[in-house]
């Protein structure tokens, strides 16, 4: 399946860059994959390292970071001559090693020309939390997220839609009403999986039939996650992590999302908790959007003590939210429907701006969804579940801020009124 991130590999490598690549992002997201299709595809040779498994290369990253002891022992090792020039290197799970992401600066600074490109669960964790100097200015980083509707429009073979929604979105013209249903549709079938790659693969194998998905698929990824909790943290964090990842459902399907500590526990005390949240933001298992009451740039020089938590993915919520997808097909919940939507929004946000941000007064009497800062104006954002699209807030906000212009995300049509930028669910994507 095709990830837009692979440009970025083609880009890195077409500037020969001589700083090592990192993926980072989420246990599942796909990372493995997409090194390995670009070091087979881009390439004449290609060494695949996982140091979780291979613990005889870890030992040599244990012993020397200098590149040319490194690169001699590994040849050793694997008894192969390693032409450096004609060569990448993918060192897989690379957050077991400290000193095997230490060793990157000197590959960065050596002479000669290296391949690095590298990744690892809960790498964003290990950057965090390194002991010694982290190798700042010597790595190329990018972050891998689960797929987003373009991405999934893409591996189901429906470019041509894929295509009609951009060009209306540019436009800002209706599609037609057919074309409308027919990618609201396959939208809903997303929002229920969800945009871990294992998920749509399971939803072509089963040819693209939402009722036949096998949703222990989603049930899988979660397990794993929790599983990684307890495999790369401290007893007593590892259940404090996996107790805030458990309360996201019950933390969104309030009124007011506004994350409260005692939902996680009731005796719950922030400074109990803090480090754990810290951890499963850096893990990319869920995202952190920070209260603004001042709608000014920089935004996150006005940010609040209060925030939301999103999951990384809506699939995995309603998975652990306990949702079945018939309940979905079903509009037998429409309330959390509207969450997972809202919750798909936060995913695309956040992949464009690593940062998310909402708007709040008055103990909730008004809130905006989100804020971002577009071309260099503060643009609101509302999200809605259906084509219902009464709302107080935004309308209030409009009177007091005068924005631009506002966006309004629904399952109506593409429409551009009174300031109000109308996108389909669908077409959230298209948002730069």
């Amino acid at each position: 399946m095709q990830r837009k991130l692979y440009q970025n590999l083609l880009d890195w490598k077409k500037e020969n860059i001589k700083m090592p690549y990192m993926l980072v992002g989420a246990r599942q997201t796909g990372k493995t994959y997409i090194l390995q299709e670009f070091c087979k595809k881009e390439f004449e040779n290609y060494i695949y390292i996982n140091l979780d498994l291979m613990s005889n290369i870890r030992e040599i990253f244990e012993k020397t970071v200098m590149p040319k002891e490194i690169i001699e022992n590994i040849e050793m090792v694997l008894n192969e001559d390693i032409d450096i020039e004609k060569t990448i290197i993918f060192i897989d799970e690379i957050q077991v090693s400290e000193k095997a992401i230490s060793s990157l600066k000197y590959f960065c600074e050596s002479e000669k020309n290296y391949k690095i490109v590298c990744a690892g669960s809960l790498l964003g964790v290990k950057i965090n939390r390194f002991k010694s100097s982290f190798p700042v200015g010597k790595v190329w980083i990018d972050y891998l997220y689960p797929m987003d509707f373009e991405e999934f429009l893409g591996a189901i073979g429906e470019q041509k839609l894929l295509k009609k929604i951009k060009e209306c979105y540019l436009k800002m013209e209706p599609m037609l009403n057919s074309l409308h249903e027919k990618a609201l549709k396959l939208y809903y079938d997303y929002i229920c999986i969800g945009g871990m790659p294992a998920s749509i693969l399971e939803y072509i194998a089963k040819e693209k039939n939402i009722n036949r998905f096998n949703d222990e698929i989603n049930n899988i990824i979660i397990t794993s996650y929790i599983a990684d909790m307890a495999k790369y943290t401290e007893n007593i964090e590892s259940i404090r992590n996996a107790k805030i990842y458990n309360s996201i459902p019950a933390q969104l399907g309030k009124e007011n999302k506004k994350f409260k500590y005692s939902l996680v526990e009731k005796s719950a005390r922030a400074r109990e908790y803090e480090s754990s949240l810290e951890w499963l933001i850096a893990s990319n298992m869920i995202l952190k959007c920070n209260n603004i009451k001042t709608p000014k740039s920089p935004l996150k020089a006005y940010t609040e003590d209060t925030f939301k938590i999103y999951l990384s993915d809506m699939g995995l919520l309603r998975a652990l939210a306990k949702i079945s997808i018939h309940e979905m097909i079903a509009n037998k919940n429409m309330l959390y429907k509207g969450i997972l939507v809202e919750n798909y929004v936060a995913e695309v946000l956040y992949a464009k701006n690593r940062e998310l941000f909402y708007w709040q007064i008055g103990s909730g009497m008004y809130e905006v969804d989100f804020l971002m800062n577009i071309e260099g104006d503060i643009i609101p954002i509302e999200v809605k579940s259906s084509d219902n699209t009464t709302s107080k807030s935004l309308n209030y906000y409009i009177q007091r801020y005068k924005p631009k212009y506002s966006i309004r995300i629904s399952s109506k049509n593409f429409a551009y009124q009174n300031g109000i930028k109308c996108i389909p669910s669908y077409a959230t994507h298209c948002i730069e």
